[in-house]
């Protein structure tokens, strides 16, 4: 004999639990705390989320000439006259234009590849925006282009096919070093990120007395 139990929650609850559940990072526990603040809060806390998700869809697009987020032809890095053209950071994400930009070490220009190389997944160099960054780079007069995709194994992939594409006269490749964090123990280091951490090794000057 089957006995039906009922479920805990009402579909239109579950069926909220299950969209938030979709995004990136979110877990079902994630997601559930999550859908219960939304359901606890006011109308207009409510409506205001609503709103601003579709404003978003609706006005944000993709830079014509970089392809960072931007809701107009240009981003504003791409519209900033002040930045400097012919260095280019290229990066895999628009979240890593954020990041890089946080540093505020960076003043030229970007390139988002809109993904990494990745054969399990099927996303090989014709699915990342690597014609354009070429094309760039022969009308922009670009004269460096910094690699700064992910120190993982589709980052590494996507630097290494990088530097053999961009391996062109007149034209300066390097590739961001990855390493130590400030503060962090050799100890607790994987090889992965101490040997990162030797080949980004650089000269100390020895202090003048």
């Amino acid at each position: 004999m089957v006995v039906e139990v009922a479920s805990a929650q009402t579909s239109a609850v579950q069926e909220l639990i299950d969209a938030l559940g979709r995004l990136p990072g979110i877990g079902p526990k994630s997601a559930q705390r999550i859908a219960y603040h939304l359901l606890k809060s006011d109308a207009e806390e409510s409506r205001r989320l609503a709103e601003a998700v579709t404003a978003a869809k609706e006005r944000v697009g993709f830079c014509q000439r970089c392809f960072n987020l931007s809701e107009g032809d240009l981003c504003p890095v791409c519209s900033d006259d002040r930045r400097d053209g012919h260095v280019l950071c290229v990066v895999e994400e628009p979240r890593d234009v954020i990041a890089v930009e946080r540093t505020r070490e960076f003043r030229g220009g970007y390139h988002v590849l809109g993904g990494a190389i990745d054969h399990l997944q099927g996303v090989g160099p014709d699915q990342l925006r690597i014609r354009e960054l070429l094309a760039r780079i022969g009308s922009e007069g670009v004269t460096e282009v910094i690699i700064c995709t992910n120190p993982n194994l589709e980052g590494e992939a996507t630097a290494l096919y990088l530097s053999r594409v961009l391996s062109m006269p007149g034209l300066t490749v390097s590739r961001i070093a990855s390493g130590l964090p400030v503060g962090g123990d050799l100890e607790y280091a994987d090889e992965l990120t101490l040997g990162r951490a030797l080949e980004g090794r650089r000269t100390v000057e020895a202090a003048q007395p």
